[in-house]
């Protein structure tokens, strides 16, 4: 009970996390979007980085088709897909990936590029700022070393291993282009949702749970008391017992047939005529005829 408690707890604490999580979400993206280089810099560390997430910027330059690649495993609305990921080099020589949308697994698979391919020449772009993704737990590990066309994460310094130019330490999801993407491929990513998630129906299940053990425990411990409650029967009664238990039959008497003289045993009386006699009265083997009446009187006396 215990354990279901504190995890109920630790539930409540990531609501709690989650819900600023999402202020700090909603505050950013109030903001009025800034320059990149205003923001964003190659030397940024990771604290630095973390503040810089899900605000928006402005950004000029040129894509890099050539160093494109897909990252694996990415769905929408419920469809299996890639996401496209394509440099864009700035004006300074340095670059930053730009996540331009998702497309879905059969357009990847054709092979035609041409119909999701990066606009050529100067192009400005409005994005929102996002952490690089690192592996965790028992994910995937892309290859350390070589050209990889697909990636099974955004992790910027893999790519950054594979370009001629130097990528800033974050990826950008793309919001709006001049000039557009004519046909609207690769679809645009939604927003971050921002709601309080599974968190707090698990809180409330383990908490649920906590109480059912609470009333149903002592109730199971006193069923199991009251069925070990019952007295032994020591082992050498039980045969005793099993033939005091024994059920008795009741004698089975045939009615004798009318004018028959039948004599039929029972209990030790015997029946004359139809007529059940004890002992005392059978009849007389001198007489069979009559009942022993003296010994009926000597017995009275």
């Amino acid at each position: 009970m215990i354990v279901m408690v504190n995890l109920g707890l630790w539930q409540l604490r990531r609501l709690d996390g989650r819900r600023a999580a999402n202020r700090v979400i909603d505050a950013r993206l109030a903001e009025p979007p800034v320059p990149l280089a205003e923001l964003v810099s190659s030397t940024l560390g990771d604290q630095s980085v973390s503040e810089t997430i899900f605000r928006r910027v402005t950004v000029a330059g040129e894509y890099r088709s050539e160093d494109e690649v897909l990252v694996r495993n990415r769905t929408l609305n419920g469809a299996a897909g890639y996401w496209v990921v394509t440099p864009l080099v700035l004006h300074d020589g340095t670059a930053i990936a730009v996540n331009r949308g998702w497309i879905p697994v059969a357009l990847a698979d054709s092979g035609d590029k041409s119909s999701y391919a990066a606009p050529n020449g100067a192009v400005s772009i409005q994005a929102l700022v996002r952490e690089t993704e690192r592996r965790s737990g028992l994910g995937v590990a892309d290859p350390a070393s070589g050209r990889l066309d697909t990636l099974s994460r955004l992790d910027v310094d893999r790519l950054d291993a594979q370009v001629p130019y130097d990528l800033l330490p974050v990826w950008v999801q793309l919001e709006q282009q001049d000039p557009s993407q004519g046909n609207g491929v690769p679809v645009a990513l939604p927003l971050p949702e921002r709601n309080d998630g599974p968190h707090l129906n698990y809180a409330g299940q383990w908490f649920i749970f906590a109480t059912l053990t609470v009333i149903v425990y002592p109730l199971v411990l006193r069923q199991i008391a009251r069925s070990r409650s019952g007295i032994a029967i020591p082992a050498g009664q039980q045969g005793d017992v099993a033939a005091d238990n024994k059920p008795t039959s009741s004698p089975i008497t045939k009615a004798a047939p009318a004018g028959d003289h039948l004599l039929s045993v029972q209990s030790g009386s015997r029946r004359v005529d139809g007529v059940v006699m004890s002992g005392s009265d059978a009849p007389d083997p001198a007489n069979p005829g009559m009942p022993n009446i003296g010994e009926h009187e000597a017995g009275r006396g």
